[in-house]
């Protein structure tokens, strides 16, 4: 019986069949487009324009020919109750959403901050260490801290000793 050859594949290739997938949307887009949203009702310049709306509204369905108009002041004018209050309903959750958003960048950032709080405080701890090790090493023999004047002494004395030195006879010097 004839072996029917196997394809093969390199090995950091999945086995089995492979579907291209198209690429996902950001998932982060809608995210933007609530803060944008948020940031935008908070302005005057929408408070503004949503009052230009309403009065733009009003006038035009109590000024207006009756055919023209759309929607009745006899009612309170409903339609645009009906728009505001849709208006109103889609703005609540799109600003919470940006809440939410906001709140756990915070959150990261707070994290963060803790962490670099901690390396600073270790940081601040190994050099206090290193200056009380630095200072354990420059004590003299009696246990003091060398001071300025005790380090000009013993500069002195060496130099001294070195130029005692200089002037002495050698054993090369002897005929």
């Amino acid at each position: 019986m004839a072996r029917t050859p196997r394809q093969t594949t390199p090995l950091d290739a999945p086995l089995g069949r492979t579907t291209r997938r198209a690429p996902q949307p950001s998932r982060d887009r809608f995210g933007r487009f609530t803060e944008w949203i948020a940031r935008a009702m908070g302005t005057p310049m929408f408070l503004l324009i949503l009052s230009l709306f309403c009065i733009g509204w009003i006038s035009w369905n109590t000024l207006m020919p009756v055919w023209l108009r759309f929607d009745s002041q006899e009612y309170g004018f409903t339609v645009l109750t009906l728009v505001l209050s849709l208006q109103a309903s889609y703005a609540a959750p799109l600003i919470l959403l940006a809440q939410n958003r906001q709140d756990d960048r915070d959150r990261v950032q707070i994290e963060q901050d803790r962490q670099r709080a901690e390396r600073n405080l270790a940081d601040t701890e190994y050099l206090a260490r290193e200056v009380v090790a630095l200072r354990m090493s420059i004590t003299d023999l009696t246990g003091e801290l060398v001071t300025k004047d005790a380090l000009r002494q013993e500069l002195a004395r060496l130099i001294e000793q070195l130029d005692a030195r200089e002037t002495a006879p050698t054993d090369d010097a002897r005929p």
